[in-house]
């Protein structure tokens, strides 16, 4: 429930009231500021409040954009004031403050009350968020001439028509822009009138992505195009969630998660079901598929450590970067740039029409090399801005990229030896080049190596040493951030070479499912990051075992192991990490939903 409390006389003619109630309101009205704290103690501590100044004209979806996004704690437009239960002391400090100031001048303290409220907040250094309002019109006039002229204002913009743009995402894919957004932003406004919420349609688009990837993995020429029109629909009511919570103001932290969340799960089973597909048509394609997922993790995983390493430094420019604000000032090469990199629209379009008119097969010889193109060009890109830019490291940088690294007990036991007896990254050979270097030994000797030897063992163990030096130091160096993306590679490069060396039916699919299993874990670690909350608890780290552990102890299984057996091995670890890091995650976002926790929309990657 949220209350609205006009300040000063109503304005005849005015629909502000009626506004505001379709907005979900209560709405009381205030003669003086004295009346105005009075009616403020009233409402209950746990509800949203706004303080407006009667004499308001502006469009509902000004008021809507101002008094109702619950990601801020505090909120303005000029003539309005909202707080958040968050924020609540404050404004009422504040408008104490006003009342007892303003005694004698009643008048003057009503007309600029809401105003002055803002500015009380902003001295208090309580956050206050004053939304781009763009063509739409919030003032307050204070004469007839004035209210006229503001009227025929409002009634020059479209406010529909304004809603409906702004619910599209500034900044977006080609495919999505002109293909998918057109049309699904009405579909939005379907949904909304009809009370249906972000996260149903999130629901939606991933039991039909789920759907889609039964149909691919019947492996009829049938069940494909079936899988490639309903992966397409799942990708439009994909886009359809944001734009809902845009277009309503919906946002929520379970809902940023689920969406961010669910777009991997929906990627992540299609590339089975066309595995499943292929297989009952006599090819095997399982290493293709978890190749796939393994590039997109990295690649992802990349974005996230490169955006977290830059988020918040200082003196964060660069030649390069300036080179690229300067050919997003060209047109045309803007969406080129966008394409390259083969976002999620142009992605799952791609798959969705090879799913249709080809193979299995082809679908992922396509994937593989678009992706690793792309991942090529982003990569490439901003080694060179790191590279090229004076940019100073944040603690809470060095920190996210710490966390994002997932070191388990034995790097830890390796990084506290190294600090007991002083001795720094770069001294042991580690930092990025020791990880790096650590990283293609293990690679190369898994990959040349028959399955069951003890190389890779050996290998293993010098990686995890490697693994600890690599974060004994915070992690604040140029490139630091392509630390956490060489150890997934590692990790999960290891996995695929080992089951495929197994060569045994079972080994391939049980390896997806537990690099499946892991790379949750990692986007979880991810989405908690971005979202404040901190990374997963340690204790779950240590549950699992830490990257390095993880890779040490899959190397030793096939070192022991008959392949049948190691078959078994992965599909039980894979079952192991599943439920720790599901039941962990799925407890603590829905506790922080419940518990209110500050309502976050998250973007994520370019649709």
């Amino acid at each position: 429930m949220s209350t609205a409390i006009l300040t000063g006389q109503p304005v005849p003619g005015s629909s502000l009231e009626g506004d505001l109630r379709s907005l979900g309101f209560d709405v009381r009205v205030a003669s003086d500021a004295g009346d105005a704290e009075t009616l403020l103690a009233q409402v209950p501590a746990g509800h949203r409040v706004a303080l407006v100044d009667a004499r308001f004209v502006g469009h509902v979806h000004a008021l809507r954009l101002g008094l109702t996004d619950p990601r801020f704690p505090a909120a303005a437009l000029p003539g309005a004031v909202t707080v958040q239960p968050a924020a609540r002391q404050a404004l009422t400090r504040a408008v104490a403050r006003e009342s007892s100031a303003t005694t004698g001048s009643t008048a003057l303290a009503v007309d600029n009350l809401a105003d002055g409220l803002a500015t009380a907040l902003d001295a208090d250094g309580v956050p206050v968020h004053r939304p781009d309002l763009g063509t739409l019109v919030a003032t307050v006039p204070t004469d007839p001439q004035a209210r006229n002229e503001a009227r025929q204002a409002v009634a020059a913009v479209d406010d529909e028509a304004v809603r409906l743009r702004t619910a599209v995402k500034s900044r977006d894919g080609f495919f999505t822009t002109y293909c998918i957004s057109p049309y699904s932003r009405y579909i939005a406004r379907w949904c909304a009138r009809r009370g249906l919420t972000p996260n149903q349609v999130t629901t939606a688009s991933l039991l039909t992505a789920l759907i889609a990837a039964g149909c691919a993995a019947t492996g009829t020429r049938g069940g494909f195009v079936a899988a490639g029109v309903l992966l397409l629909f799942s990708f439009v009511l994909d886009c359809t969630d944001g734009q809902l919570a845009r277009y309503s103001l919906q946002y929520s932290t379970l809902g940023a998660w689920l969406d961010a969340t669910f777009d991997r799960a929906k990627e992540y089973a299609y590339y089975a079901g066309l595995a499943l597909g292929a297989a009952r048509g006599g090819d095997d394609v399982w290493a293709l598929a978890l190749g796939a997922m393994v590039l997109q993790t990295c690649r992802h995983v990349v974005d996230f450590s490169f955006n977290e390493a830059n988020h918040d430094a200082t003196a964060n420019t660069s030649p390069t970067a300036a080179l690229s604000d300067k050919l997003d000032s060209v047109g045309w090469t803007v969406w080129i740039r966008r394409m390259i990199v083969l976002p999620i629209g142009e992605r799952w379009a791609m798959i969705a029409v090879l799913t249709a008119a080809t193979t299995p097969r082809i679908t992922f010889y396509a994937l593989l090399i678009g992706c690793a193109f792309a991942a090529t060009y982003t990569t490439a890109g901003r080694v060179l801005r790191s590279l090229t830019r004076k940019a100073r490291r944040t603690d809470r940088a060095a920190q996210a990229l710490a966390d994002l690294a997932d070191s388990g007990p034995l790097a830890e036991a390796v990084a506290h030896a190294l600090r007991r007896i002083g001795v720094k990254g770069e001294k042991f050979g580690s930092g990025l080049s020791g990880a790096a270097g650590a990283v293609v030994l293990l690679g190369f000797w898994t990959w040349a190596e028959s399955y069951g030897s003890w190389l890779p063992v050996v290998f293993a163990v010098i990686y995890v040493l490697n693994a600890g030096a690599a974060v004994v130091r915070p992690l604040k160096g140029a490139l630091d951030w392509l630390i956490p993306p060489f150890f997934r590679a590692a990790e999960y490069g290891t996995v695929l070479l080992l089951a495929a060396k197994a060569d045994v039916n079972g080994a391939l699919p049980a390896a997806f499912g537990l690099v499946a299993a892991v790379a949750y874990h990692h986007y979880d670690t991810v989405y908690r990051i971005r979202g404040d909350a901190g990374a997963p608890p340690h204790w779950l780290v240590r549950a699992i075992g830490g990257h390095e552990g993880r890779t040490l102890l899959v190397t030793v299984l096939a070192a022991l192991l008959a392949p049948t057996e190691f078959t078994v091995a992965l599909t039980a670890l894979a079952v192991a990490v599943a439920l720790v890091v599901l039941v962990e995650s799925i407890r603590f976002w829905v506790t922080a939903h419940k518990t209110g926790a500050p309502a976050v929309h998250d973007e994520g990657e370019p649709a």
